[in-house]
């Protein structure tokens, strides 16, 4: 039987791209005040950032319920006796242990379950999900499919853009006296995920300079066998539309994904965000990594 892939809408797979790679997508919740929203199933992205900008109320998420994770790994467990479940760092959030505590509120019957931190959120946790769904569909048994996951995200290396650090620091992500210094000097963040936490990585003086700095980013990985390539936005549309023109200049043979970043993340990044991420086949040395320097 094939192993079945599951992760949550934090990886920031769209729906379409997850039923086409055998991705089964459990919702993330977000709050404003005394309504809660299951992460694009009754809150569309869009949406949710028109009510970030508009409402009053700062926004919280929240983890799926053990229940909700126990329901998805019921029904995969008729289909399959293996199931890969990759998610958000436990450093950021509560749902590593939600669906662990699925997995022991699920009626096995020789159905074996894994549960895995991806050490990160958006798509570095994605493109960690959609390589085992590729390993899975390739006929990897359950410890080949681990074994991928693991490699990826040994080899992933990303770089983000944020317009403001207004919503990282509400979200406590980060400390106040970032914040205070980007808004004295008034310049944009780099940030990257390093051991499952956000941290930043550098400063520039306006967001095309920013810009700058992600397509660096990129330049510096040719040539060392890249594999993967996501561009995650929640900015104008053209932003990640030229970034992903670049890449393809640089690697031709790679099929950029291009996704919208959800309010999982969106909640503590707010409006103005664009990252990229990428798998090399090998480790990338921190030479290669604008982000290690």
């Amino acid at each position: 039987m094939t192993v079945k892939i599951v992760t949550d809408s934090g990886s920031d797979i769209s729906p379409e791209e997850a039923r086409k790679l055998g991705i089964s997508l459990v919702p993330t919740y977000v709050r404003f005040g005394d309504e809660v929203f299951r992460d694009r199933v009754d809150l569309g992205v869009d949406d949710f950032y028109a009510k970030l900008v508009t409402s009053s109320i700062y926004p919280s998420t929240a983890a799926p319920s053990p229940g909700d994770f126990a329901r998805v790994y019921q029904d995969l467990c008729k289909e399959t006796d293996e199931i890969l479940s990759i998610h958000i760092t436990r450093k950021h959030s509560a749902l590593l242990e939600a669906a662990l505590l699925g997995k022991e509120m699920t009626h096995l019957n020789g159905c074996q379950i894994e549960i895995m931190d991806s050490g990160g959120v958006t798509m570095w946790q994605g493109l960690v999900a959609i390589a085992a769904a590729r390993a899975a569909s390739a006929g990897d048994n359950l410890q080949g499919v681990l074994a991928k996951a693991h490699e990826t995200i040994t080899n992933l290396k990303g770089l983000a853009l944020l317009d403001t650090l207004k919503y990282v620091v509400k979200g406590g992500r980060l400390a106040k006296t970032i914040f205070k210094v980007e808004s004295i000097l008034n310049v944009k963040a780099l940030v990257t995920i390093r051991d499952g936490e956000v941290r930043p990585v550098g400063l520039v003086r306006n967001w095309v300079k920013g810009i700058e700095k992600l397509n660096e980013f990129v330049r510096l990985a040719k040539g060392r066998n890249i594999q993967d390539i996501a561009i995650v936005y929640n900015t104008p549309h053209q932003d990640a539309l030229n970034l992903r023109e670049y890449v393809k200049t640089l690697f031709p043979n790679i099929i950029p994904l291009l996704a919208r970043m959800g309010p999982t993340l969106g909640a503590h990044t707010g409006p103005g965000t664009i990252a990229t991420a990428l798998v090399s086949t090998k480790q990338l040395n921190s030479n290669a990594a604008l982000l290690n320097s």
